[in-house]
């Protein structure tokens, strides 16, 4: 009788026991089945069409409009100097006076003998006309004025030598010439440079040669100033492709206003092609494999993976050529970790995005 009840007792505790495991597996199985993964955060935004410039960048060096060195023609000492480094100077300004004392006495000599030239000559005209001499003495005696008066005019011009003048509204540079030094002819005395706009030259490679032309717009960077644009216009362009560069020299000139630009600078260049409308997307957005662009755009909370052609680059965002329209949700955050099809939840962060200015670069 003990062993039926044991046998039972054994069957009822194989029956809870399989109970028990067959609850635990559709236990593990409803898990499973329910353990979807959640949505992804992500955010969305609109293309924009807006105005895009395109631009062609470039290295150059600045010039001064009118630049020269200032030196002596006669040799002597310095009396008077008005000489300051840095200084803006106006045209016909002096700026260094040399000894001219000597030249002074000479040109009074030389009046003299003018002067005393033109009476024996008047005289002689008079004495003609009576015949009281021949017409050869008066010929000589016109030609003695005349001598005179070249001599006259070479004694100024020696005297006005002494004198060094701006020739032109400028800066003037560095100099070393000290009141009572005597300097010889052809000394440089300083630099004068007008800056108030400058002379920006650099070259643009040919296949852009049909799409420039004088009063395209430049804006020019300088490492001294990181954070300055500096705007100008192209002026001028060249005659010649350069054979080994195959590119094409031209010249803008760049306001200088502050006088902060200074010749032989050097200067990065953006100069504009055209300005055009185009739909646009920040440049987070697009994903790249391969040679496939392509972007995520939010359809009724999925994610659907689109390829797309691009067009201009611009700091902190792309043109979208062809596979956009302005109505798509284009996912700009999160999109790294999204496959098509994936269940999306679009939330607004108006940080998510930065602000950029819409340009279009074309490295040279």
């Amino acid at each position: 009788m003990w062993k039926q009840w044991l046998i039972g007792f054994v069957l009822v505790v194989l029956a809870v026991g399989g109970a028990v495991a067959y609850r635990s597996l559709s236990e593990k199985s409803q898990e499973k089945n329910t353990g979807e993964r959640p949505a992804s955060v992500v955010n969305t935004v609109l293309p924009v069409t807006d105005t895009v410039r395109d631009q062609v960048r470039a290295v150059g060096s600045l010039n001064a409009v009118n630049a020269v060195e200032l030196t002596t023609e006669v040799s002597g000492r310095v009396v008077g100097i008005n000489l300051k480094s840095g200084r803006q100077v106006k045209q016909g300004d002096l700026l260094l006076r040399l000894d001219d004392r000597q030249a002074r006495a000479d040109l009074g000599v030389i009046e003299a003998q003018l002067a005393d030239a033109r009476r024996q000559y008047d005289r002689a005209r008079s004495l003609r006309d009576k015949n009281s001499i021949s017409q050869s003495l008066v010929d000589e005696l016109r030609t003695a004025v005349e001598v005179s008066e070249a001599q006259r005019t070479a004694s100024r011009v020696r005297l006005e030598n002494h004198r060094i003048e701006a020739p032109f509204s400028g800066v003037a540079g560095l100099s070393d010439i000290s009141i009572g030094a005597y300097i010889t002819a052809g000394t440089t005395i300083t630099t004068l440079d007008s800056t108030s706009r400058m002379e920006l030259n650099f070259s643009i490679p040919e296949r852009f040669l049909g799409q420039i032309s004088p009063g395209q717009k430049v804006e020019g960077g300088s490492p001294a100033y990181p954070e300055q644009v500096f705007s100008g216009e192209l002026v001028e362009l060249g005659t010649r492709i350069n054979e080994l560069s195959r590119s094409l020299p031209v010249r803008a000139l760049i306001d200088n206003a502050e006088g902060k630009l200074r010749p032989g600078q050097f200067m990065s260049v953006s100069l504009t092609l055209r300005e055009r409308q185009a739909l646009v997307v920040p440049e987070q957005a697009v994903m790249v494999r391969g040679d496939e662009q392509y972007v995520f755009v939010a359809e009724d909370g999925v994610a659907r993976r689109v390829s797309v052609v691009l067009g201009s680059r611009m700091p902190g965002r792309v043109e979208i050529a062809r596979g956009l329209t302005a109505e798509d949700q284009v996912v700009v955050t999160g999109q790294d970790r999204l496959s098509s099809g994936e269940r999306i939840r679009v939330i607004n962060d108006e940080n998510a995005i930065p602000d950029n200015r819409f340009t279009r670069s074309l490295e040279s």
